[in-house]
C-alpha cells in the first residue's frame, strides 16, 4: 500500500522523532494513504519555513506480514478514538506501547470542535456527533523503529506553496 508524507524536506529515511508541539497520537512518523492531504500539509509545512515548495515523500508500506507488530486501530471517531486523541492532545500521552497507531486526524477544522470538548462547552455525545459530519482523512502513524522498518521510500514529488 502507498502512503504520503508531506513535508518541506525529502524524507528518504524516516526517524521518530520527538514533536514540538502535541499531536493526535503522540510522537512518531506520520503518513497517510491520501495523497492530497499529504501535498496540502507538505505545501503548509514549506510556506511555514518560508520555502516556495514543499515535498511529497511517497512510501510503499508492507503490511503483508506485520507479524508480531502491536497495532491500535479507530475506524471511526468514536468515544475511545475522542479520549485516546483528546488525552495526546493535553499532553497526558497514552501509557500504552503501540508500534503503530491508525485512525482518523483531527485536523485544524476539528481542533476547534476539540476545544469545545476539553472546555466543557461540548459532551462526549455531541462532539462525536459534530465530528462525524466532518471529512476525516486518515493517518498511520509510525511509533516505533520495528514498525517503520516495513515503511520504504520509493519516490518524491515537489509541491507548489500556494
Amino acid at each position: 500500500m502507498l502512503l504520503y508524507h508531506g513535508s518541506y524536506i525529502s524524507v528518504q529515511e524516516p526517524k521518530i522523532l520527538e514533536p514540538n508541539r502535541l499531536l493526535d497520537f503522540g510522537p512518531g512518523f506520520y503518513t497517510t494513504t491520501n495523497k492530497k492531504q499529504a501535498e496540502n500539509f507538505a505545501a503548509k509545512v514549506a510556506k511555514r519555513q518560508e520555502k516556495t515548495k514543499g515535498v511529497l515523500n511517497i512510501y510503499e508500506f508492507d503490511d503483508t506480514d506485520l507479524g508480531d507488530i502491536k497495532i491500535l486501530k479507530f475506524d471511526s471517531p468514536n468515544g475511545d478514538w475522542l479520549d485516546f486523541v483528546s488525552s495526546n492532545r493535553n499532553g497526558d500521552l497514552i501509557k500504552k506501547k503501540y508500534d503503530l497507531i491508525i485512525g482518523p486526524v483531527a485536523d485544524d477544522d476539528v481542533y476547534r470542535t476539540f476545544i469545545l470538548y476539553s472546555t466543557g462547552v461540548l459532551t462526549r455525545e455531541q462532539t462525536i456527533e459534530a465530528l462525524k459530519v466532518k471529512e476525516l482523512f486518515n493517518q498511520y502513524v509510525f511509533v516505533t523503529e520495528k514498525a517503520l522498518d516495513k515503511l520504504t521510500f520509493k519516490s518524491e514529488k515537489k509541491v507548489e506553496v500556494k
